[in-house]
């Protein structure tokens, strides 16, 4: 699979995290660096960091097609294998003349099948669980609109009809899918109307994020701090 620019400067992340940790001596960084921003493929960024940790985050080390998925991070914030396996709590939704709201701590049917006419839906799967690791939402929209909401992580494939309207995908936050996420696809048709699919952290995980970007650095001022009153010893 071709990779894309957000992939290729998570891996550069890596690397950075790996060269303050003393994993990496410059001269190696700089080098995996250089291969990095040239990669055009999957298969040529996973041998970049396959020996080396990700940072704090939910994103797993990228792996090669055809290849065995990499381990959760530790300290992730999603664990998707707990979160597949459940009761479906919710197997469909339907809105006419109104609308209806499927957001929150909820459990996805393995099939599940939302209707609006002349109304409209919002689907938010950023904390949602799965029944299982296949999982299909079918959107119906005459004269409505559907929001569908998705985790970056999330793997998702969208293929939806337009007739008069316009079903399809769009991404706010970029992320690269999880290897050990459930597969959703998103099907289905919009007469007169539109379904939107839309890549977005929660609130919640983008205060995470911050606060782990703001520990490293912290801890890349530290180790600073460590080196340079280690040279005004040595002098």
């Amino acid at each position: 699979m071709r990779a894309s620019d957000a992939e290729r400067e998570r891996v550069a992340e890596i690397l950075r995290e790996a060269v303050a940790e003393g994993r990496l001596e410059m001269e190696e960084f700089e080098q995996r660096l250089e291969a990095a921003y040239k990669a055009r493929t999957h298969g040529e960024l996973a041998p970049i960091v396959r020996d080396l940790p990700a940072p704090g985050t939910q994103l797993s080390p990228l792996s090669p097609a055809g290849s065995a998925p990499a381990p959760a991070v530790a300290g992730s914030a999603v664990r998707w294998a707990d979160r597949v396996g459940k009761p479906a709590t919710s197997g469909g939704a339907f809105a006419f003349w109104g609308g209806f709201g499927r957001r929150g701590n909820w459990t996805v049917a393995r099939k599940f099948t939302a209707f609006a006419m002349w109304g409209g839906g919002e689907i938010d799967l950023r904390e949602a669980n799965f029944e299982d690791r296949e999982v299909v939402i079918r959107c119906f929209t005459i004269m409505g609109g559907m929001h569908v909401t998705v985790p970056p992580e999330l793997n998702v494939e969208v293929r939806g009809i337009g007739i008069m309207g316009g079903f399809g995908e769009h991404s706010k936050d970029e992320g690269v899918p999880s290897p050990d996420a459930p597969r959703v696809r998103i099907t289905g048709f919009a007469l007169m109307g539109g379904v939107g699919v839309e890549r977005k952290r929660s609130r919640a995980e983008k205060q995470r994020l911050k606060g782990a970007a703001r520990e490293r650095e912290l801890d890349r001022e530290r180790e600073r701090g460590r080196l340079e009153k280690g040279e005004g010893r040595a002098g």
